[in-house]
């Protein structure tokens, strides 16, 4: 008899694991996302917000990279030949940040070297700050994407367990399924939106560094350039 019951059973795992199985393989991605509820909605748009962000700040630091190795040569020979003018005109056509920084300190010739380097340093400062437009928004992303996954969590079990006590007597796992779903669902989405943003937030910030130190090295140039006797 007990192995008669064993035999049952196992014939009737064997007949539901395949419908089992295909019920899973058919829930989309799609579908996941939908079980979220509307905590999805300012994930969705916080994501679309970061993927944009991070394309057109990798646009604006690529274009600071540019380097134009004979500029400092070029600048060299204008100021030691007196071509003030020109060297101006040069920094114009090249249109990067170093070039608007040289550009700066030219126009402070015949000042104090500390306040040409002051200007120069002010300016690069503002430079900077352009190539840094929009990370705070990726910064925010990355800590506040799973805290709305969480947010989504806790509505979710709340859900739920308002379900399963209005079920009364006639609760099953059913009652709680959609609950669970939107918690889980939403913890995992937040979770990939605020790593995706963090990694995005310091990638760019070190390019940013590369650029910087580029500024920098710029900088220590032009006034040894200054310093040089003519």
């Amino acid at each position: 008899m007990f192995q008669q019951q064993i035999s049952d059973t196992v014939a009737a795992v064997a007949v539901t694991t395949p419908e089992a199985v295909q019920a899973a393989t058919e829930l989309s991605v799609w579908d996941l996302t939908m079980r979220g509820g509307f905590i999805m909605i300012p994930l969705a748009l916080l994501s679309i917000l970061s993927i944009y962000i991070f394309v057109e700040r990798c646009m604006v630091i690529s274009r600071a990279r540019r380097e134009d190795s004979s500029f400092m040569m070029r600048i060299k020979d204008y100021i030691h030949e007196g071509e003030i003018e020109s060297a101006r005109n040069l920094c114009a056509r090249t249109d990067t940040p170093y070039a608007r920084l040289i550009s700066k300190g030219i126009s402070r010739i015949g000042r104090p070297m500390n306040d040409v380097l002051v200007t120069i340093e002010n300016t690069g400062n503002m430079e900077i700050a352009r190539l840094e437009k929009g990370l705070p928004w990726l910064a925010t992303t990355a800590a506040g994407g799973p805290m709305i996954g969480f947010l989504g969590t806790v509505i979710g079990m709340v859900d739920a367990f308002y379900n399963l006590a209005s079920a009364g007597t006639s609760a099953n796992i059913a009652v709680l399924a959609d609950g669970i779903y939107a918690a889980l669902v939403t913890t995992v989405a937040g979770l990939i939106v605020g790593i995706i943003a963090l990694f995005a937030y310091n990638y760019l910030v070190a390019r940013i560094n590369k650029v910087m130190n580029m500024l920098e090295a710029k900088t220590m140039e032009f006034m040894d350039l200054l310093n040089e006797p003519a």
